[in-house]
């Protein structure tokens, strides 16, 4: 039956799917991607691309759901032991991305979003990008000819307000050195006017995520966020960015409806922003939590994964929206979401 899957339902079921097993003496041409935001913070990963689409996958020398084969010459994969994508290649991440120097600005958190596994690391992992070094890395890569884009996110370390100035201080940095480089922002913001110094210190792109769009499930889930305001803020953001200019995750498997998702692709887009509908990664270090607040989580599957996707193109469409207008981020990028018009 996996035979008669197309690249974007093979891409859906490595989504959804399992880490990568890789022999123990694997030694990738390149270093590894090591996530520091998010569900999966902590985990080494690779980067797969196969027939036009790419997926960041968490790999393991113990097991997995998925097998990497054959060396530097040409890669395949199996799934559960038979055969599921004959070539592939490994994409080097530049920072985080392809392409991209996608950079999380601090890892320690005072927001409490049930999801997120940054905060449980332990403290080799929650150390501070210095700013003046991370303007150098950006510097070398341009040097390189492998920058396209420059992008930020942060956790909310100390305060809102202390996380946004600094974040503003990065993008002035970059932009006084690479004054045509794109440049996104993922930031949590208070208000209106933290949204205008990001515009003006030089930033290009805005995301700001609601999570869901369940008002039940954000306030179990992300306590510190209110849905309602940070429509308002992404309602503004267009309004500073533009239409096709600002981004925002929406996340699934935490016991949504379709038609609830569907609906806030809808009002989203309605805004003239561009929203990406991601799966959730449900892991030991952030289940206990999530499912003592929700319940026990089903998990998401490719083909909810696709048809939930597929609506979304409809809707973005009708709206007069396309992923195809960012070169930042999350939708540029491509490896953890279907991205419509770009995957189907």
């Amino acid at each position: 039956m996996e035979a008669a899957l197309s690249p974007v339902e093979r891409k859906a079921v490595l989504i959804c799917g399992g880490a990568v097993k890789v022999p123990r003496d694997f030694r990738p041409p390149f270093r590894l991607s090591r996530s520091t935001a998010g569900p999966g913070a902590g985990s080494a990963s690779l980067v797969l691309a196969f027939n036009g689409m790419r997926v960041k996958k968490a790999i393991s020398r113990e097991e997995g759901e998925f097998e990497l084969l054959g060396g530097p010459e040409g890669y395949s994969l199996l799934r559960n032991g038979m055969p599921f994508i004959d070539e592939l290649e490994l994409k080097p991440v530049l920072y985080h991305a392809p392409e991209q120097a996608f950079f999380n600005l601090g890892q320690e958190c005072v927001f409490d979003c049930l999801f997120c596994t940054s905060r449980r690391l332990g403290k080799d992992f929650a150390k501070d990008l210095d700013l003046d070094r991370m303007v150098a890395m950006v510097l070398e890569a341009d040097r390189k000819g492998e920058l396209k884009a420059v992008a930020f996110t942060s956790a909310v370390v100390g305060s809102v307000e202390r996380t946004v100035e600094r974040m503003v201080r990065a993008v002035e940095m970059v932009r006084r050195a690479l004054p045509r480089v794109p440049i996104g922002v993922e930031p949590y913001v208070d208000g209106f006017e933290d949204i205008d110094r990001l515009h003006e210190a030089g930033a290009d792109e805005l995301k700001l995520n609601i999570e869901s769009y369940d008002a039940r499930i954000v306030r179990a889930v992300c306590p510190k966020l209110e849905l309602p305001r940070q429509l308002e803020l992404l309602r503004y953001g267009v309004q500073v960015f533009g239409r096709g200019k600002v981004a925002s995750n929406i996340l699934i498997g935490l016991g949504e409806s379709d038609t609830n998702v569907l609906e806030g692709v809808a009002e989203l887009a309605g805004m003239g922003v561009v929203p990406s509908i991601r799966a959730l990664k449900v892991n030991p270090l952030n289940r206990p939590a999530l499912e003592a607040a929700l319940g026990e989580l089903e998990p998401v599957t490719p083909e909810r994964l696709l048809r939930l996707n597929a609506e979304a193109k409809k809707i973005l469409m009708h709206h007069g929206l396309s992923t195809m207008t960012f070169r930042t981020m999350c939708h540029e990028c491509g490896c953890c979401d279907l991205v419509p018009f770009k995957d189907l």
